[in-house]
Parts: structure tokens; C-alpha cells; sequence
């Protein structure tokens, strides 16, 4: 104990500054090592994403990355059997821009030639599976939002001009105008009256990774709107967006069932429509059970939905399921029965067709 300071000592003119970082190391050794414990604990219930930088360093990837369109990107996730998910325009078009490898101890994920439509959450996590069935663990996951910057585009670009955003009183509405510059200045303007909508920071508030929240959309919110943006530069425009009002009760479909006729003669084309009016965005799956069901009677199904406009901005979706019997026989008398779901649960209607 006593030798350690005289140690300290010893090389006091030359080696000064060399000498105190190391005592300095000395003191502070307890923290450091609560500092790197709280890190990998962190880690552990986190994070297991790691960008690839130049000559092979690593770093844990930030939640935002900023990049200039064109660059490449490499993201590891650590593991043997990992999921990821990435912007959908990346899926739609099957770029062969992107590459996922999945090695012994992680899985690659590169992006070769950014653009500004690559600009999106980027995220992975590990699958424990047992047998056929996988779930997420949700203790080893990671994401990072990366904007692909580009001034001549800066909206985020999407494949249509136009595009329809459902107004739900029971849940906040986005205006998806995402732009690659997150310092972009960005407002919301109405097509007509001509103005700009005032973004008060609480019932409208802008997200330069989601686009403008509506947090309580009322009626008064619909109509045509653009979003502008500026960064250094002439002001840009984006597509338009038709807020439609939208006023279903939530809940299991609502469902009728109807035939074409009850009582039908052999050979007879008979057709069972079922209906559900429901929520814009809500889709609606269907399955039925019919009399020649066993003995593997051919039917011929179809499922189809449309928009209805209900009055002045409000608008109800329509789904049907129609069966049809093209060579009515003995063994097609009976109920038929549809069965609707949607994510609210689902619903049984059926009907009898006699000879």
C-alpha cells in the first residue's frame, strides 16, 4: 500500500501526464464497471442490432440514422434465427437492391444504392421456435428509423398521387407525408378553402417518421389536403390526401344473408349472398358451410368489397361473399350457412334453400 504512491511519484517531471490518467483509471474502476453492467443488461432487453461501419467497426445502431441517398448500409442482428422487417416499398417492387443473409451468429441485412423511398423503420428480432410454432422475443429485438436524405426529394416518395386516409373518431388519423430530411419544415395546407391547417402541437401534432397526427378527427377535418416542405431550398409539395369521415359502430360484423330463391327446381342456378357493412379500413374474411359440403360438391365463391358513400363525407365499406350452386341437386337442400370475422370477432347468419 505504501509503495503505490511512491510510485506515483517517481517519474514526477518527464511522466506526469502519463501517470495521472493511469491513477485516475484506478479510482474510478467500481462505476466503470457498473457503467458496462447497465450496458449489457440494456443490451440483453434491447437492442440486438449493430450497424457496420467503414473497415469493419461496429457500432450499436442509433435509434435514427441519417443518410445521403445512395449510400449503402449493413445492419447485423445477433442470433441464429432472426426475423426482420423493413419499409414495404422494399417488398412490393422485390428489389434486388437488398440482401438478407442469415449466418451461424447473426443474420445480414444489406441495402446497396439507397434512395429516398427506402427511408423507414428498419428492425429485427429473434424467433424462438418450438416444433412449427415461432413467436417473437421480445426480450431480443432492435430498430433504427434511417432517413435516406435527398433534397430534390423530400417527401418520402410513394407509388400513387393520390391517396385515402379514414377519419375514425375512436382513433388518431396520419397523414403519411414522411419526409427523408428530418429537419425539413413541414406544414399542412387544405386544397379547399385554400389554407394552411394549424398544428397546435396537441390534437394536431407533426412526426417526421409517421406524418401529421390528427389525435381526435372529427368531421370537420374532411376534405382534401397537401403537406409542404422546405429545407434549404424551393419549397416541395406533396400527393394529396382525402380525409374521409368515417362513423361504423366497432364490433363484429354486421352481417345479412340472402338467396336467390328458397325453393329451387333441379338444375337451377342458386346463388347465397352474404353482406357486411362495415369500417373503411377494416377487412372482413369470410367462410361458409353448405349441404354438398362433405361429398365435395363443386361450388364456385366469390369475395369482393367496395366504398359506398353513406352522405357528405362519410363513407362505409361493403364486403360480399356470394356461393353459387350452378347445377342445383337433391344433395344441395339444406342450410347454408356464412360465417364473417373481422378483428372485432365474428358473425353466424344462415338460410334454407328447399326443392
Amino acid at each position: 500500500v505504501i509503495g503505490q504512491p511512491a510510485k506515483s511519484k517517481r517519474p514526477k517531471e518527464p511522466g506526469e501526464n502519463k501517470i495521472r490518467p493511469v491513477n485516475k483509471k484506478v479510482k474510478p474502476k467500481n462505476p466503470k464497471m457498473k457503467e458496462r453492467e447497465s450496458v449489457d443488461s440494456s443490451l440483453k432487453s434491447q437492442s440486438i442490432l449493430t450497424q457496420v461501419m467503414d473497415k469493419g467497426h461496429f457500432q450499436k445502431a442509433a435509434a435514427t440514422l441519417s443518410l445521403a441517398a445512395g449510400q449503402s448500409i449493413e445492419l447485423r442482428c445477433k442470433g441464429s434465427n432472426v426475423t426482420w422487417n423493413y419499409p414495404s416499398y422494399l417488398d412490393t417492387f422485390k428489389d434486388s437492391r437488398l440482401s438478407i443473409k442469415q449466418l451461424d451468429r447473426y443474420s445480414q441485412l444489406i441495402l446497396a444504392n439507397s434512395t429516398a423511398a427506402d427511408t423507414g423503420e428498419y428492425s429485427c428480432w429473434l424467433q424462438l421456435c418450438n416444433g412449427n410454432k415461432c413467436r417473437k422475443d421480445e426480450t431480443k429485438t432492435g430498430s433504427t428509423y434511417i432517413f435516406f436524405t435527398d433534397k430534390e426529394e423530400l417527401f418520402v416518395p410513394t407509388p400513387s398521387y393520390f391517396e385515402i386516409v379514414y377519419l375514425n373518431p375512436d382513433k388518431p388519423a396520419v397523414i403519411p407525408c414522411r419526409v427523408t430530411t428530418p429537419s425539413a419544415k413541414v406544414t399542412l395546407h387544405r386544397e379547399f378553402p385554400a389554407e394552411e391547417i394549424e398544428t397546435d402541437g396537441t390534437d394536431i401534432i407533426y412526426d417526421a417518421k409517421q406524418g401529421f397526427v390528427f389525435q381526435h378527427p372529427t368531421s370537420d377535418h374532411k376534405g382534401i389536403v397537401y403537406c409542404k416542405a422546405e429545407s434549404q431550398g424551393a419549397p416541395q409539395i406533396s400527393i394529396k390526401y382525402h380525409l374521409l369521415y368515417v362513423e361504423v359502430p366497432k364490433g363484429p360484423p354486421s352481417t345479412t344473408i340472402a338467396v336467390s330463391s328458397s325453393r329451387a327446381g333441379l338444375g337451377d342456378r342458386v346463388h347465397v349472398v352474404c353482406t357486411v357493412l362495415g369500417e373503411p379500413d377494416v377487412d372482413v374474411s369470410f367462410r361458409w358451410q353448405f349441404p354438398g359440403q362433405e361429398s365435395r360438391r363443386p361450388v364456385i365463391i366469390q369475395n369482393f368489397w367496395r366504398l359506398i358513400n353513406r352522405g357528405i363525407g362519410h363513407t362505409t365499406r361493403i364486403s360480399k361473399s356470394v356461393l353459387l350452386v350452378e347445377d342445383f341437386e337433391d344433395t344441395d337442400v339444406g342450410n347454408y350457412v356464412c360465417i364473417a370475422q373481422n378483428l372485432q370477432g365474428e358473425t353466424t347468419v344462415a338460410t334454407k334453400v328447399e326443392l
